[in-house]
């Protein structure tokens, strides 16, 4: 695969303090993740695939070791700056779903673009042809709790891709999905990859190593190939 890294992690360490115990979350991780790649990482809970996920968003920063994000060091990049690339740049995904129950599909789609400053025509453009795109152009006025969980599930990857990020970070994303729902969400990301964008799942369900590219696996805070 001659496609440019959207991720590239050096040697990079985590410690956490639990008292009076220094925690090594993360010993020494390296690995690099390219353009339209689909990659999966597992690991037993405590393996460290949470601090990994969240470093891998810029919610966390490394205490030793290098991060590059499409093309950008963010090891010691200011939080203001993070911030804006985390918009900018990555798209999450999470089990819970995590919309806003307040807003409509519509405008939870919209979120990750109102944050990036997006004008609003432009914005409530681009809500509707991604909701298309996820087979919801019937619901965009509907409320969360008037979804089943795959179409919640669905607006969720919507809005994952409404700032058109280089790479998708997605923890457990079928895991409150029955099979059928969670197939759906499994077809989709592939046709996103197919695309050109890079997926990270994060899980412990063996049935993704036959869906992805690559698995990783984590073991006491090393990655394994």
């Amino acid at each position: 695969m001659n496609h440019p890294a959207v991720i590239s992690l050096q040697n990079v360490h985590k410690f956490y303090r639990s008292g009076e115990r220094r925690l090594h979350v993360l010993r020494g991780i390296s690995m690099e993740v390219r353009t339209g790649e689909y990659v999966a990482i597992m690991g037993p809970s405590g393996s460290g695939k949470s601090t990994m996920l969240n470093l891998l968003g810029l919610l966390d920063v490394a205490d030793a070791g290098t991060y590059i994000l499409a093309g950008e060091d963010v090891s010691r990049m200011p939080e203001h700056l993070l911030s804006r690339l985390r918009n900018r740049q990555i798209g999450f995904v999470f089990q819970s779903f995590n919309l806003f129950q307040q807003l409509t599909v519509q405008q939870n789609i919209e979120v990750p673009m109102s944050y990036g400053g997006v004008p609003i025509l432009e914005r409530r453009r681009r809500a509707r042809m991604l909701a298309e795109r996820v087979g919801l152009s019937e619901r965009l006025h509907h409320r969360p709790m008037q979804l089943s969980g795959g179409e919640m599930q669905r607006v969720a990857i919507a809005r994952a891709m409404a700032n058109q990020p280089s790479l998708i970070l997605a923890d457990e994303p079928t895991g409150n999905l029955d099979e059928a729902t969670g197939e759906e969400v499994l077809r989709l990301f592939e046709e996103l990859v197919s695309q050109g964008t890079s997926i990270i799942l994060v899980t412990h369900n063996p049935s993704y190593r036959a869906r992805v590219q690559k698995v990783l696996q984590m073991k006491g805070g090393e990655l394994f190939a």
